[in-house]
């Protein structure tokens, strides 16, 4: 008798189909009807904190918000029964936010009493991250995701040149124009550094002497100059990823990103194949 992924029965690998598979017809209208009730319930959630509408529409928008929450709890229950290994989904990033869009308005119904409105409201706040859930439908952010990860140690090394920056540029600041010009210290004179060299300028802080204010134009300069490397490191990884190569998902765990000849998952090593036949 076969065990795992052959054991599969034909309605869950509809419902996979559906539910994973944006490329079919019915997968793409799943998705379609999925972000439009993303966007609804974010615009009744971001609706129901202004005070006059909520006044008004407050029954409405609980109601709302109720049908928003049952319809997720569903597609996150159908999420979990259709994938080989539920587990795997259900601590993943999306998995995780899947959760985090259902189950603040559940805990508000145990948390009575006046005195926790504010907890309550809190909590409600939590829904905006349904938001997250859009970028799971998108290939375009799949592509962008991907890209990211590839370049990460890329970044991760410009962002550590930035600070290395940054700290000598705002300790020499400190040192020309001292504490009588606003630079109090060393870390807020990194601060100043860091508003200059993004060229975001809030001019809470400015230098007053001649060599402090020829510092600040030169990182001005620099700011402009460095700017434009994580959107080339980031290019070039889209370059790459956008190169032809099919993005298929497993039916075990739903991880997305494999290769179109690739022949097992990469992160739980279900075979691939599977999806083809």
């Amino acid at each position: 008798m076969n065990n795992g992924p052959q054991n599969r029965t034909k309605w869950r690998d509809t419902l996979y189909t559906v539910i994973f598979e944006a490329e079919t017809p019915a997968g793409k209208w799943f998705d379609i009807l999925l972000i439009l009730s993303i966007i609804a319930s974010v615009i009744a959630v971001m609706l129901d904190s202004v005070s006059s509408i909520s006044l008004q529409y407050g029954t409405l928008l609980n109601s709302l918000e109720w049908f928003f929450t049952i319809g997720f709890t569903i597609e996150y229950l159908l999420r979990l029964t259709c994938v080989g290994r539920p587990f795997l989904y259900a601590t993943s990033f999306f998995g995780i936010v899947d959760l985090l869009a259902i189950i603040p308005t559940y805990i508000s119904l145990f948390i009575p009493g006046s005195q926790y409105l504010l907890v309550v409201r809190i909590l409600r706040i939590l829904r905006i991250f349904r938001v997250l859930k859009l970028v799971q439908y998108m290939g375009e952010a799949r592509l962008l995701m991907k890209a990211l990860r590839n370049s990460s140690r890329k970044i991760i090394v410009f962002l550590f040149t930035v600070m290395t920056l940054v700290i000598v540029l705002g300790s020499l600041m400190y040192l020309i124009e001292g504490a009588q010009n606003g630079f109090t210290s060393i870390p807020r004179s990194i601060y100043w550094a860091i508003v200059t060299l993004t060229t975001v300028g809030y001019g809470d802080i400015s230098p007053q002497t001649n060599l402090g204010q020829m510092l600040a134009a030169c990182i001005m300069i620099l700011g402009y100059s460095i700017i434009v490397v994580p959107t080339g490191i980031v290019t070039v990884g889209l370059s790459q990823v956008s190169s032809g190569k099919q993005m298929r998902s497993c039916k075990e765990c739903s991880a997305e990103g494999h290769d179109g000849d690739a022949v097992f998952c990469k992160y739980c090593g279900a075979p691939l194949k599977k999806q083809e036949e």
